[in-house]
């Protein structure tokens, strides 16, 4: 597939905007952003996974990295919809020069962000977050000496239904009439169909629950996996781990709340030569000792780093929140967050160390 080809030259107004590049904090983020990864590989990747249209007419198709560094921007400055974005890229000077873009070449149409998400699988996106990990980890970071999981809820993208309404809107949309919309036509949105409700604190909840690792020493997200907000937590944690296995080197330990207990868990930890730091709850028959007590203290100071990571992404991206009402859509957008994430928490570690 040949791809939009862009010649980037420097015009005068180039050289004007370099000359007063120191400031513009912008600029300088996504320069230190850009330069901290290897983009080839990343771009090999979307190359193999993205499959774009396949119309013989029209313009060739942007190219699927230009598209992906569109979707990092969306995230670092808080971009709310794909039309803004696009309006912000045609607007915004660091912006164009992130994406390698001369300054009079207008920004893909928002709807090619929207084809460009849909197209793009999960499972290409958790190689692409591994690769970025993979070369931090190159670099001398580490990634899975601990290993913290936790879950929060996530708010449905589709107004709340009971559950009796929702069984009847999933079976009419498994009909043919369901696909299609009062006019006939196929539909081009629908509603949530994939949330459903929980309680929590006494509290009923509408929406979907994502479980995420993260990385105790450096912060960095290592997995995240979206689902119906009324599954479970515990049974997750050996995705969440699996996930979060990078490299060669072994996990050593795994911290979680009194959410996660029970054998099934500790048994996975102990077949994968894991280190237990899931934290112990009182049982029926048994109250914990003061041991256990302290254990779950130390603990805790270690698995705040995934609160930490569910509020920056809460404040900076809504991330209690679902953005679509279809799943998919949300998994591949919080794999987004997960890279924009690691890459600026990455750039700003890496810097540390060079000074």
């Amino acid at each position: 597939m040949a791809y939009k080809k862009i010649d980037r030259y420097f015009s005068f107004a180039d050289i004007a905007i370099q000359n007063n590049a120191d400031k513009n904090r912008s600029l300088i983020f996504l320069n230190k952003v850009d330069k901290t990864i290897e983009w080839e590989p990343v771009k090999a990747l979307l190359t193999k996974h993205y499959q774009p249209g396949k119309a013989n007419k029209g313009e060739r198709a942007y190219s699927p990295l230009l598209l992906f560094k569109c979707m990092l921007l969306q995230k670092w400055f808080q971009i709310k919809s794909d039309p803004e974005l696009e309006s912000q890229i045609n607007d915004r000077i660091s912006f164009k020069s992130f994406l390698n873009l001369p300054l009079d070449y207008t920004s893909p149409d928002h709807s090619t962000f929207s084809r460009f998400r849909k197209r793009l699988s999960d499972d290409a996106m958790i190689q692409i977050n591994s690769e970025l990990l993979k070369q931090f980890h190159k670099y001398g970071l580490s990634i899975n000496k601990g290993v913290a999981v936790d879950a929060r809820l996530v708010k449905s993208a589709s107004k709340p239904k009971s559950k009796d309404r929702l069984e009847e809107i999933k079976e009419h949309a498994l009909t043919p009439e369901g696909k299609l919309d009062k006019n006939g036509n196929t539909k081009k949105f629908s509603r949530d169909l994939d949330s459903d409700w929980t309680i929590k604190n006494d509290e009923p909840h509408y929406g979907l629950k994502e479980h995420a690792a993260v990385d105790t020493e450096n912060g960095f997200i290592l997995s995240t996996i979206l689902s119906p907000a009324s599954h479970n937590d515990s049974p997750y944690l050996p995705r969440a781990v699996i996930y979060s296995m990078h490299t060669e080197d072994k996990i050593k330990t795994v911290y979680a709340d009194k959410g996660y207990p029970g054998a099934p868990n500790r048994n996975f930890l102990a077949l994968n030569k894991i280190k237990d730091g899931i934290m112990r709850k009182d049982e029926k028959n048994a109250k914990l000792t003061d041991l256990e007590i302290e254990r779950n203290k130390s603990i805790s100071k270690l698995r705040y780093i995934v609160e930490q990571y569910f509020g920056i992404s809460h404040k900076y991206d809504n991330g209690n929140q679902a953005r679509f009402p279809e799943i998919m859509k949300n998994i591949i957008d919080i794999m987004f967050r997960q890279f924009a994430f690691n890459l600026k928490k990455g750039a700003k570690i890496l810097e540390g160390l060079a000074v």
